[in-house]
């Protein structure tokens, strides 16, 4: 390991009280002094605990990093784990050697002035210091992948260091959301994440209906899995596709997720609660995302079950991009007369005149429309 390089860290503004002096022209001098003649050019330039800012020490980590908090001492005696879960204040961290313990994380960490909800996530990397009951996370390695939404003008990090995300939307109670499925595939793929699309609950309809917008996504390359826990269809397909790999399973409240992975490995035994029969709106009985092996096994593969999203609106998506994320609208944005066509309005739009042609789905092209204009603050659960 190199040696550590020193970096110039900045702090959130309610670090610590105000320290500075603000009675200076409460303190009369002797000679007459008066506070209308100092010089007023004259400035206190904050030093130590006066400031936000502070040098640390980053040992190994880039220092353009912006996705790990790589700011560590140098401590032989810590151990790296992955966080499981994380309730409050508190992680629960897995050893190399299986253990878990419960963290807390250091203060260095909660106060660097970052643009994320939450500095530590399930499924980060941490290096901790601690005994086998309660240990200090030190640090967060740079994550390899991540999926993020905006809340609350912050970056709110779902899971980390994932391979692949299921999609969960179901066919009934509560009804099919495209709108949903088609933000998170935005989300997963700008973050290098593969997506797999699963339709839940396929016993509660006739599945010839689904075709028209299973067979939409199905053409653009992406993985479509019919799914129900009654009649046990596509259970055995997204087992092969879930072992072996990190795989987060998100969607919003209702759709099954707990239900589902409790089919795939009954020994899981994860809470489930049935949709409200009043407004078809699922129950968050999952609260925190959590990071579990199958059969208690790593070599099978990991899940995160993940609480069930009301709301997803992107983070920091530039609208001008948000064409290329849809694998559908990419080719034919090739043909638009103007290299920052919208779309919308544009004569000669190669993307418009393909949804004339039948070549383009219409609901898709809509989709895309409303996000670039900045639709993903909608309630998308309601």
């Amino acid at each position: 390991m190199g040696k550590p390089r020193k970096l110039r860290v900045e702090f959130r503004k309610n670090r610590s009280g105000r320290q500075r002096r603000r009675d200076f022209t409460d303190a009369a001098t002797p000679d007459g002094e008066h506070p209308d003649e100092l010089t007023s050019g004259e400035r206190l330039t904050g030093k130590g605990a006066l400031t936000r800012h502070r040098t640390v020490l980053a040992d190994g980590v880039a220092a353009d990093n912006t996705d790990g908090l790589g700011v560590r001492p140098a401590l032989e005696a810590a151990w790296r784990g992955r966080v499981l879960e994380v309730h409050g204040l508190a992680s629960f961290v897995q050893a190399a050697d299986g253990r878990v313990v419960r963290c807390v994380t250091r203060r260095l960490l909660k106060t660097l002035a970052t643009d994320q909800r939450h500095v530590v996530a399930a499924g980060d990397w941490v290096h901790v210091s601690g005994d086998a009951e309660e240990g200090v996370i030190l640090d967060v390695e740079p994550r390899t992948t991540s999926l993020s939404r905006t809340s609350r003008g912050k970056r709110h990090v779902i899971v980390a260091n994932v391979d692949q995300v299921v999609i969960m939307a179901t066919a009934a109670e509560p009804r099919i959301k495209p709108a949903l499925i088609d933000r998170l595939l935005v989300a997963a793929e700008s973050n290098g994440i593969a997506p797999i699309i699963c339709i839940n609950k396929v016993d509660l309809v006739d599945p010839a209906s689904l075709v028209p917008l299973a067979g939409v996504y199905a053409r653009m390359g992406y993985k479509v899995i019919l799914c129900s826990t009654v009649s046990g269809m596509g259970i055995a397909r997204l087992m092969a596709e879930l072992h072996g790999r990190v795989t987060a399973v998100v969607g919003q409240s209702g759709v099954g997720k707990s239900t589902l992975l409790n089919c795939i490995d009954p020994g899981l035994q994860l809470r489930t609660a049935s949709v409200s029969s009043e407004n078809q709106k699922g129950k968050h009985t999952t609260t925190t995302a959590r990071l579990i092996a199958l059969g208690g096994d790593a070599s099978a593969g990991h899940v995160v079950d993940t609480p069930g999203i009301r709301q997803f609106q992107l983070w920091e998506f530039v609208p001008a991009e948000v064409a290329a994320a849809f694998r559908d609208l990419r080719p034919f944005a090739n043909f638009c007369r103007y290299p920052d066509c919208t779309h919308t309005h544009e004569d000669d739009c190669g993307v418009k005149n393909a949804v004339a042609d039948g070549l383009l789905d219409t609901r898709r092209w809509e989709s895309c429309t409303e996000l670039a204009a900045g639709s993903g603050e909608t309630l998308l659960g309601d």
